[in-house]
């Protein structure tokens, strides 16, 4: 059997997604071009005022885009705090004094200073809890980048016959992230994922100011798209637990999408079925034939609208109250010696996932000189390897492998 032992100090750079963590390798490697720039979004939260991306805008179309993703950011910002504040309640709760520490990096070390790199982060990290045995928060922001030639392709490839913007090398583009990732130190309290994104791209090749499409123009001056998801890893199956925890995220998927069977309706790419499977099949260890956990929601490439925003608004006002009332409801169940070591078992399954599939984790170690703290911020503190471990028919542990194994669905 192999233990890794809690990391030491934490730097989490959000590469969970393989465009975002290309998106912030650029701004990491290379000097800021010329042209018109991206600025930085405005938030009343940082040392110093910043402004707002919409300030730059050429065209109606283009601020109305920005002005969203303006209001994203702010509301990121503020939705980090709220959890840090919500989950070191939970620990007092708990009779625990853990905190979560704060590590700025990139834009966010020196706010003032107009010569840093517009790109940057605040990572909040948690560890030794009695409640999250080690967790992480983090919100990262690109308030200017330019496409490679490599990624223009891939998101072209990505938007397919349908988008009506063409995307090069050279275009412009901002991004932020608010990710999280919590495990628990009880085997009965399920680890918890989830994470928020989008992505702002404006053309340089259209008009004549330097990007985007002039007014009246039938060709969009600026598209944006949201990603993101919540999903659970649980080590021992409490199904009403899991059917609590989709429920929420159907319900709220409902308010804003249309669930029926028509595969030409747009909306049905983003119902509760649609990303629940993308979920289930995102999160799958095809060497072992087996899902990571029991799912939730899973998207990307969701046209950033006003619907979409408050759609992505509500998936990280939920991610709290769909985890939480677990907590409570599981944290005092007694937990022995050998649910402690098939919990660590299962969390050698995570890492095995992170490490062999993930694409932002795969693409973020890739890299020259990679934020190592920062990609594997979301290991769990303590696993387990153990050769042909035995599962008896009929445990507990086998009705977990079942589901694992067989995706349910649980709303």
């Amino acid at each position: 059997m192999m233990q890794v032992s809690p990391m030491p100090r934490l730097r989490w750079l959000v590469v969970c997604q393989l465009l975002m963590g290309t998106a912030l390798a650029w701004v990491s490697n290379n000097p800021a071009r010329h042209g018109r720039p991206l600025a930085f979004p405005r938030t009343t939260l940082q040392m110093a005022t910043v402004p707002s991306i919409a300030n730059s805008a050429n065209t109606q179309e283009e601020k109305e885009q920005d002005i969203l993703f303006d209001d994203f950011v702010d509301f990121l910002l503020t939705r980090q705090s709220e959890i840090i504040e919500q989950l070191e309640d939970l620990e007092k709760e708990h009779n625990s004094e853990a905190v979560f520490s704060k590590d700025t990096w990139g834009m966010f070390d020196d706010p003032d200073n107009e010569d840093v790199k517009p790109v940057g982060g605040i990572t909040r990290v948690i560890q030794g809890g009695n409640v999250v045995e080690k967790g992480a928060c983090s919100f990262t922001l690109i308030g200017q980048g330019i496409l490679s030639k490599e990624r223009a392709a891939t998101i072209r490839s990505r938007q397919g016959a349908s988008s009506n913007m063409e995307i090069h090398e050279g275009d412009e583009y901002a991004a932020a992230a608010l990710s999280m990732v919590l495990h628990s130190r009880s085997p009965h309290v399920p680890t918890f994922r989830s994470d928020v994104r989008v992505f702002l791209v404006k053309p340089k090749s259209l008009g004549t100011n330097g990007g985007g499409a002039s007014e009246g123009s039938q060709t969009p001056s600026a598209m944006a798209w949201f990603g993101g998801g919540a999903d659970l890893t649980p080590y021992y199956l409490q199904e009403d637990d899991v059917q609590f925890f989709h429920k929420m995220y159907k319900d709220l998927c409902d308010e804003h999408w249309d669930d029926s069977e028509d595969e030409d309706d747009e909306d049905t790419v983003f119902s509760y079925t649609s990303m629940k499977k993308a979920c289930d099949d995102y999160f799958y260890l095809p060497a072992r034939q087996e899902h990571r956990g029991t799912g939730g929601i899973f998207f990307d490439d969701m046209d950033m609208t006003d619907n979409s925003l408050e759609f992505v608004k509500g998936v990280a006002n939920a991610w709290m109250p769909s985890w939480i009332p677990i907590v409570k409801k599981r944290m005092d169940t007694p937990v022995s010696d050998e649910q402690k070591q098939w919990q660590m078992l299962r969390r050698g399954r995570y890492l095995e996932f992170n490490l062999l599939y993930d694409r932002g984790v795969k693409f973020g170690l890739a890299n020259a000189n990679p934020r190592v703290e920062g990609v594997m911020v979301s290991a769990p503190p303590t696993i387990a390897f153990e050769y042909n471990h035995p599962i008896v028919e009929g445990s507990p542990e086998a009705e977990l492998m079942k589901v694992l194994k067989d995706p349910r669905d649980w709303a």
